[in-house]
Order: structure tokens, then sequence, then C-alpha cells
């Protein structure tokens, strides 16, 4: 079945995501393919032209290395914890600005906390 394109999408950006929490854990093929093809939005043939491989090699590791990201997820739990952060932020951040407008010291204190999560 073929999966929709806001399903493919969820899916780039979720692997888009776990990739920039644990890319560096990858080796550098890992690294190389996950990149090219979820970042770059390169195609199985045109990676497996750049590495000189074939289109099942390069699926085969693509695949592996999304379980492998997965994995590292489950066990660190880094992007959950990122993305639950950043919520309780947005909401201290709404509920400061409709209560506390004025109170120029708590708005630069979730400033920040924005900060840091950014870095």
């Amino acid at each position: 079945m073929m999966e929709s394109f806001e399903a493919k999408l969820n899916k780039d950006n979720h692997i888009n995501s776990l990739y920039d929490f644990y890319g560096s854990l990858l080796t550098k093929k890992q690294a190389d393919y996950i990149s090219q093809y979820y970042a770059d939005d390169f195609s199985l043939g045109e990676i497996s032209e750049n590495f000189g491989v074939s289109r099942q090699a390069v699926y085969d590791n693509i695949r592996r290395t999304e379980k492998t990201l997965e994995n590292y997820e489950k066990k660190m739990n880094l992007y959950k914890h990122f993305v639950n952060r950043n919520e309780i932020i947005d909401e201290l951040s709404e509920y400061i600005n409709e209560n506390y407008a004025n109170d120029q010291k708590l708005s630069e204190i979730v400033k920040r906390l924005e900060k840091v999560e950014e870095e």
C-alpha cells in the first residue's frame, strides 16, 4: 500500500529529528545514506550511484539505520524529552504573556530558557 504524502512527511521529519540527536552515533556510511535520503531527498538510485552499490544495499542500510535511530531513542529518549520541554516552555511563555506581560524579569528568564533549548 502506498504511503500517504502526509505520513511520508511525518516519517521524514521524525527520522530527521532522530538524526539530529543521534547522527553522531552512526557510522559514516549510515549517516551519509540517511542524510542523503531524508535531508537531501535523494532517491535510492541516486544514492546507489553515489556510492557504487545496488539500490537494494542502500535500501537495506537505510532501513537498518532507521531501526538503529529508533532504538537509540527508545533507550535515551532525548527527542521525546526535547519535545516535552518545548511544549512546557511554550505553555509557560503563553501563560506569562497573558498574565504577566509587564514582568520583564520573568520574560527574560523564559527567553534564556528558550535559548538553552536551541543550543
